[in-house]
């Protein structure tokens, strides 16, 4: 007994430190904390007290009616039955600007579908404007609340000029939960963005540009239709990044088109013995063999049929359709070899991007549109069961940089806040890395030189 009351009067003062350190650590993050994190924090700890009695009421506890094992122990043969125990799920509630992400685990009758259906009941209790709940891992599932519209909250993005962890991931933003959003690039031949003027296109590219630039194991070339010369549009500031880049002239689209099926097929005459695979994304980009991201703002400039007999409008009109079918080489046989194209317009209706294009893009993205009939283009006809996700209703200026896209492993639609990326910072990151900028086709002459197989060399593309 003395042993033990020796370890008591050591033990009351060691709990005592404990508890103070926790504290003076919480005083600590609260005081740091932004004004908005702090109110997240407060409605944490409403969270985390009012569990056990918004469970019961919520329909997310479960009676168990088999004693504990203590209670199996210490009761007796003529003794009263003990009581049925309610359980109660254990949760861990982490705070951040937004709101509150709560961590909870399944019961036996209380699983995944029991708190999807609660959700709305969470909602009011916790005071958020809305609340998701998706699964978190075998018996585990992620509460979700969010206090403010993160649609509604304009975000920035300042490129740190580092190259990527993952060349595979692009980051899109946050969605209407607050959670970060990416996709995946790898196997992907082609991406759409649609949405009228101003709605947020070309800066969810232009962060796409500032991303990926820092790594030499990307090449990126740029059509656009909008201007004449890189000096007059929204990519004056990138080009330097960019080893080629041309305006609204037809012919010179239709030169770069076809160098860049020239290069497709040369990569794919020679991928099996210069890398070892069929397919690029095997052993992922590098410096010699890099992701060519080719991107066509305006795209129907290059691909929009023009009618008329007289010589000046056949000659165009042969010129858009021969753009549409080595567009469609590069979309359709790229993926394999390391070709991406992202193609953005207005609308992706078929006239703007021919469907044969359009249609084999797997990731489709649309900021703000005026009509179903062109979300439905962008989106595809499943966007008409969802009208709360359609790109139709973000023509609020408050909704400039959202955009709507079909996301792997969740149902229906889900909408992003793209961050913005400041004109200063995309000159600034293109400056600093501009030295990486290199033509595909040379990196492949030499890659060919190197592992002892001929070529015949090919002119560089010029800006």
């Amino acid at each position: 007994m003395e042993a033990i009351t020796g370890y008591v009067s050591y033990a009351l003062p060691i709990a005592t430190v404990l508890v103070g350190v926790w504290l003076l650590v919480t005083v600590v993050r609260y005081v740091r904390a932004d004004k908005d994190t702090r109110v997240s924090m407060r409605q944490a700890v409403r969270v985390r007290w009012g569990w056990v009695r918004l469970a019961r009421m919520a329909g997310l506890t479960v009676t168990d009616k088999t004693p504990g094992l203590l209670a199996q122990i210490t009761a007796s043969k003529d003794g009263a039955t003990p009581a049925p125990r309610v359980l109660t799920p254990k949760i861990k509630v982490k705070p951040d600007p937004y709101g509150v992400i709560v961590r909870a685990r399944t019961l036996p009758q209380v699983g995944l579908e029991e708190y999807q259906k609660s959700a709305r009941f969470l909602a009011d209790a916790w005071r958020c404007t809305r609340v998701s709940v998706l699964p978190d891992g075998p018996g585990r599932v992620v509460i979700r609340g969010v206090r403010s519209d993160p649609l509604t909250m304009p975000t920035t993005h300042r490129p740190t000029g580092l190259p990527l962890a993952d060349l595979t991931r692009w980051e899109l933003g946050v969605d209407e939960y607050a959670s970060r959003v990416s996709v995946s690039l790898a196997n992907v031949p082609g991406v759409t963005v649609a949405g009228v003027p101003g709605a947020g296109k070309t800066s969810g590219v232009n962060k796409f540009v500032c991303d990926f630039a820092p790594s030499a194991a990307v090449q990126i070339v740029t059509v656009d239709g909008k201007v004449s010369r890189a000096s007059e549009g929204d990519y004056a500031d990138l080009v330097k990044r960019m080893f080629a880049f041309c305006g609204d002239d037809l012919d010179e689209a239709n030169t770069l088109f076809k160098r860049l099926v020239e290069l497709r097929k040369r990569r794919s005459s020679v991928i099996r013995d210069v890398l070892g695979v069929k397919n690029m994304w095997h052993v992922g980009p590098s410096p010699e063999w890099p992701l060519t991201v080719l991107i066509i703002d305006e795209a129907h400039t290059y691909f929009r049929e023009h009618k008329g007999s007289d010589p000046t409008t056949k000659r165009l009109g042969a010129l858009t359709a021969e753009n549409a079918r080595l567009v469609e080489d590069l979309v359709k046989k790229g993926r394999s070899v390391g070709i991406l194209v992202i193609l953005i317009s207005q609308k992706t209706t078929g006239d703007a991007i021919p469907t044969f294009i359009r249609d084999v893009c797997p990731i489709g993205l649309s900021f703000a549109q005026k009509t179903v009939e062109a979300a439905v283009a962008a989106l595809g006809e499943d966007i008409r069961n969802w009208p709360n996700a359609s790109p139709v209703t973000l023509q609020d200026p408050a909704y400039v940089g959202v955009a709507v896209m079909a996301m792997q492993g969740r149902p229906g639609y889900t909408r992003i806040r793209t961050p913005y990326v400041s004109d200063a910072d995309a000159a600034r990151v293109a400056e600093v890395t501009s030295h990486l900028t290199a033509d595909p086709d040379l990196c492949l002459d030499a890659l060919l030189r190197a592992t002892g197989r001929t070529t015949t060399p090919t002119p560089s593309l010029t800006k």
